[in-house]
């Protein structure tokens, strides 16, 4: 082969990457975005170990939409808000860059309060009944039956939650809350292991979630695997790998 085909062939294979990694960019960036979820505070509706993928036009585009979240611009474009029970991914507020996993429970101007480990919206209780319980763990490691609810948002999206403290968990006596113009009040379906907007930023929490902070909307759980194995550890597939949570639509 000669030097002028070398260079040639070389050059068909740069120019490959290239779109190939704009293909990439294009897709991660507009469309779907994988993301694997690193703990337990969505138990039962997602587990440590679940790998999905989020919709990133769901709510239109904001800086966050681009890796790395450069300031191109300010709030969002081809918004769409977000509907109450929607699980949500978004840049955590306190230093708009790490990714949190938690679903839409207070919309702007509503009144959020947690009494006894039940949630009010607008001073309303929101209905839950009990369900089969879930087997997890608990916060001192003991694994068995947690005490497990059927909660009904208003609106009508139902949702499975689990209190693994009863009521009388960390923040089950939170409020009220008055959620700002513009922000989303958020929680985790693991009632009693989940740092949400029930904590404020300077605790360590999320507090209130700005729209312009929202990544996109949980769609598909593609991949799953337990027992603390990684996604690429395929030798140990055969023990670890979750095929009854491939595919399912995240709700």
């Amino acid at each position: 082969m000669t030097d002028a085909k070398k260079k040639e062939g070389l050059g068909e294979t740069i120019v490959v990457i290239l779109e190939a990694l704009a293909i990439a960019l294009v897709v991660r960036t507009f469309l779907f975005q994988p993301f694997n979820i690193p703990s337990g505070s969505m138990i039962p509706t997602l587990e440590i170990g679940d790998y999905l993928f989020v919709s990133k036009y769901a709510y239109g585009y904001s800086r966050y939409s681009v890796p790395f979240g450069p300031p191109l611009f300010n709030g969002r474009v081809l918004s769409s808000p977000p509907k109450r029970g929607d699980v949500v991914v978004f840049k955590l507020p306190r230093d708009n860059e790490t990714d949190y996993i938690k679903r839409v429970i207070g919309l702007p101007g509503e009144k959020i309060e947690i009494k006894k480990g039940r949630l009010y919206i607008n001073d309303e209780l929101v209905p839950r009944e009990p369900v089969d319980k879930v087997q997890t763990e608990d916060l001192y490691g003991h694994f068995g039956p947690v005490p497990t609810y059927k909660e009904t948002l208003p609106g009508g999206v139902s949702h499975t939650i689990i209190e693994i403290q009863g009521d009388d968990g960390f923040n089950d006596n939170a409020g009220p809350f008055v959620v700002p113009p513009n922000h989303y009040f958020m929680m985790g379906d693991n009632r009693d292991n989940s740092t949400d907007s029930r904590v404020p930023p300077d605790q360590g929490g999320v507090g209130y979630v700005p729209f312009e902070n929202l990544e996109g909307r949980a769609e598909v759980t593609f991949f799953s695997v337990g027992d603390g194995a990684a996604a690429y550890e395929f030798w140990r597939w055969p023990w670890t790998l979750r095929v009854n949570r491939m595919f399912h639509a995240v709700r």
